[in-house]
């Protein structure tokens, strides 16, 4: 059966979800409470058949297939049961992004999203009458291939589309004409020059004929071509990206091309056994210090950081993050949006320090109450900043971090967040990616990793042994021959310990 045109060529608005499928959330490895949105430009919507330009000096054209949903009547603070009567239908549509711009964008999505013909929509309209919500199917096809499959049933989807439709009504007025682009599943990723995706949307029928008839929005075919990038940096921002954006545009490590995160003992928190754990959870600080020094490794002291909740201690391997001194056109570029050190926390590992370089820089916080949230939520272990915490006393209840002062001030005013991952130096300590961190009141060490068990061994073997002195001194003998431990004293010891 064939269905009316009536997909909209300048909508009053577009509305887009940013993650509304559970396999989305499930490949980002986030999944959010509640719907959020950004708008796209109605100068972004591009027909069937039309191309999609990449501009030169960029790699990271992503297509997003999705169900739009076009409003039909007008909506305002509309209920959900009553959400899908203001709806005229549903088509295919093809949400690009340039992910060279999403860093710059801090969160926007203008230039990543905005760009001419970055909407694809249609061709057909499949009417909302003769489409249930949660009977919807969404596939794209890259180059023939099958690369997204997935439907707006209850569990395919976190948000349904009449609760979308209704929870946007509480704050603007839908309008007839206005799209709202509901979400991608996972499969998303990155398409080069040459390349042709399609997208098509079918229902379910809605009268339940035994044929199984559906209905369809027909295939949304785009064609990627190269288009200048004659970018002025005068004007504004150019291309930026790094790992992240590369992971998330394709999709995955795999698919982008980069190596797998390596699960070798040298940077895997998961490396440290339980029993490791244990060890080093017991050995002091102190002791563990003396052992590196007796092997030659005497700058591992993070120098300056205080527990901000003295008895705090912290044992785990390092995630590092780099901040570098402040610059008004750097913190324009790289310190708003999902900045480098959101994606930081955003990425701990289970077991894993945040160690900050602040360099030694104490008049700004480089952490708040809620990035210390996230980091427990995650599973990390604490934090080292060489700089300020804000929200201290919320802080200091949240997880174990140390720090050299406490700050009210925002990162800006001292810090660009810059990049992480990489050797830091965290005062005067150079700590590298998966290091052992270990820090308690005595203050914070690094030991590195092929290191920590011949040291932790050793500390603990000589806590043993200064137990003991301190007991024949508290005996009221003389330290003398005894501390440590020689001659006939050494002998005693040995006795001792052979009898535990």
């Amino acid at each position: 059966m064939s269905t009316p045109a009536g997909v909209p060529a300048r909508p009053g608005k577009i509305i887009a979800v940013h993650v509304a499928y559970e396999s989305r959330a499930a490949q980002r490895g986030r999944r959010p409470a509640q719907p959020s949105y950004f708008l796209k430009a109605a100068s972004s919507v591009a027909a069937s058949g039309e191309t999609i330009a990449r501009p030169a000096g960029t790699s990271l054209l992503a297509f997003e297939g999705e169900v739009a949903v076009v409003i039909g009547t007008a909506a305002r603070n509309v209920t959900e049961a009553d959400a899908w009567s203001h709806v005229a239908g549903v088509t295919a549509a093809n949400d690009f992004g340039l992910y060279d711009f999403k860093a710059p964008d801090k969160g926007s999505n203008l230039r990543s999203k905005s760009r001419d013909g970055y909407t694809p929509l249609g061709p057909e309209l499949i009417p909302a009458a003769e489409a249930a919500p949660d009977s919807l199917r969404i596939r794209t096809w890259v180059n023939g291939e099958l690369v997204q499959d997935d439907g707006t049933s209850g569990d395919q989807l976190i948000f349904s589309l009449p609760r979308i439709v209704a929870d946007l009504s509480q704050h603007l007025t839908l309008e007839p004409g206005d799209v709202v682009l509901t979400g991608t599943p996972a499969g998303s990723s990155v398409v080069a020059p040459g390349d042709t995706v399609e997208v098509e949307v079918t229902a379910a029928s809605a009268k339940g004929e035994a044929n199984g008839e559906e209905r369809s929005s027909g295939r949304l075919t785009t064609t990627v071509v190269a288009g200048p990038g004659d970018f002025d940096e005068d004007l504004g921002s150019t291309p930026a990206v790094d790992e992240a954006l590369i992971v998330d545009a394709w999709g995955s490590r795999e698919a982008a091309g980069l190596p797998p995160e390596s699960d070798d003992a040298d940077d895997s928190a998961a490396a440290l056994d339980e029993s490791l754990l244990a060890r080093l959870r017991v050995a002091p600080t102190a002791g563990l210090s003396a052992q590196l020094r007796a092997r030659g490794l005497n700058n591992v002291v993070i120098e300056g950081v205080a527990p901000l909740k003295p008895g705090s201690r912290i044992v785990g391997t390092a995630k590092t993050l780099r901040f570098v001194p402040n610059r008004e056109d750097l913190f324009k570029t790289h310190g708003g949006g999902y900045n480098a050190q959101k994606r930081a926390f955003d990425s701990i590992r289970p077991g894993e320090v945040i160690v900050i370089e602040a360099r030694g820089e104490s008049g700004s916080g480089t952490l708040g109450d809620i990035l210390a949230l996230r980091a427990k939520s995650l599973g990390a272990a604490g934090v080292i900043t060489d700089g300020g915490v804000r929200d201290s006393a919320e802080v200091a209840g949240i997880l174990p971090v140390f720090a050299t002062a406490t700050n009210p001030a925002v990162l800006g005013r001292r810090h660009v967040p810059w990049e992480s991952d990489v050797a830091v130096a965290c005062g005067n300590a150079t700590v590298l990616p998966g290091d052992v961190i270990v820090a308690d009141d005595d203050g914070a060490i690094v030991i590195p990793r092929d290191l920590v068990e011949e040291v932790v061994d050793a500390a603990l073997a000589k806590e043993t042994e200064d137990g003991w002195v301190a007991e024949q001194v508290a005996a009221g003998h003389p330290i003398d021959g005894l501390f440590p431990p020689q001659g006939e004293w050494k002998t005693k010891f040995e006795e001792w310990k052979a009898q535990q």
